[in-house]
């Protein structure tokens, strides 16, 4: 059975029935500091933790006095606007006694699906955690449409762990895992402990996330764990009320685990080589020396490139005898790369006329 304190990379989810309570519409700050507790358990015991947090809505609901029946967009908007500034200070108040920073990060769908954008929240992600911090992520509800939206965390939470190469991710719910059947109206539902492959006959117990077959959205949790587990991610399904969840989870609390198969870096270097590339690059023999290390590639070590790519494209990696290395995930387009091309990082600024990063490609975005 996995443990949490097995975790590299831990990402947690938490709804908004355990931040927020349902009758007051007001935080509830003990369980976001027992939470905070587990938080600075885990991290003390090298786990890296990022958090996907809803409660902005139902805390702005509140402020504004909105009904609690369903919202029109424009207000939903403007109670996330006023929540997310209570939910970011609740969040770093619980975790400065600690001495642990938090961040804010507020995401759409359009920043996970683009690959420009992609490349740059990962990159945030891996700056914010090697600085200690510990990143709260919420849907950035106050901008996103319903075209935009990813209309629920549970997913949002696979989307980042898939993201950030997390290798487990938690899902606190209202219930302690996935079950054969509703178990408040079937008493022979059976809870399963494991999950090792999601088969056609699991997602029909999940239900359809949008009529009464529903079991507290467990369609939508059935859906995060297809995208966490492909992206070599386990995902874990418990319930979240206990004041300290995650100790609780450790300690044997009921859950349902959706493993993995493949570890999250060899699902990345899969996902990349698959893809078809929009160019290539082609490399001098010191370059492909330290790629064979397990370097970046930097732009000093480019000796050409070919096609009209951008920013994020997959680009082909070539000697200079024109074999092919593997793939990579660029970070300049092709106009950028002619011009850095031969030369060292620290002059890419002046060649560029703006900042730009040291490296071309960098080694996590690099199959070879």
């Amino acid at each position: 059975m996995a443990s949490v304190t097995s975790a590299k990379r831990l990402v947690v989810k938490i709804g908004s029935a355990l931040l927020v309570d349902k009758t007051t519409g007001d935080l509830r700050h003990d369980w976001l500091q027992g939470l905070a507790q587990d938080v600075a358990w885990l991290s003390e015991n090298g786990t890296q933790v990022v958090l996907v947090s809803s409660g902005s809505i139902a805390l702005g609901r509140g402020v504004l006095g909105l009904p609690k029946t369903d919202l029109p967009l424009e207000q939903s908007q403007a109670a996330a606007a006023v929540g997310q500034i209570r939910l970011a200070r609740a969040y770093e108040e619980a975790l400065a006694p600690y001495g642990i920073t938090a961040a804010q990060v507020l995401m759409t769908l359009e920043d996970t699906s683009d690959r420009r954008r992609y490349l740059n929240s990962r990159a945030t992600f891996e700056q914010l955690i090697g600085f200690g911090a510990v990143p709260i992520v919420n849907e950035n509800d106050t901008v996103a449409t319903d075209e935009i939206r990813f209309g629920d965390n549970d997913r949002l939470a696979a989307q980042i762990a898939a993201t950030i190469g997390a290798d487990q991710l938690v899902l606190l719910s209202d219930v302690d895992g996935f079950y054969s059947a509703n178990p408040a109206d079937d008493p022979t539902a059976v809870r399963y402990d494991t999950i090792d492959h999601i088969t056609p006959d699991i997602e029909a117990m999940a239900g359809d996330a949008g009529s009464g077959l529903s079991k507290g959205g467990m369609k939508t949790k059935v859906m995060a764990a297809k995208t966490a587990t492909a992206a070599g991610c386990a995902m874990v399904i418990c319930e979240g009320s206990a004041r300290r969840p995650l100790t609780a989870l450790e300690n044997g609390a009921n859950c349902t685990w959706f493993t993995a198969t493949l570890d999250p870096q060899t699902a990345r270097k899969r996902w990349i080589g698959a893809m078809k590339p929009k160019g290539s690059v082609i490399l001098d023999a010191g370059a492909v020396t330290a790629l064979k290390r397990g370097n970046s590639l930097l732009p000093a070590g480019v000796q050409g490139s070919t096609g009209r790519f951008k920013r994020g494209d997959a680009v082909a990696i070539h000697d200079a005898n024109g074999h092919q290395l593997g793939l990579g995930l660029t970070r300049y387009t092709a106009e950028e790369t002619n011009v850095i091309q031969g030369h060292k990082s620290a002059e890419i600024e002046t060649l560029l006329g703006y900042p730009g990063r040291a490296a071309l490609i960098h080694r996590d975005d690099m199959a070879l």
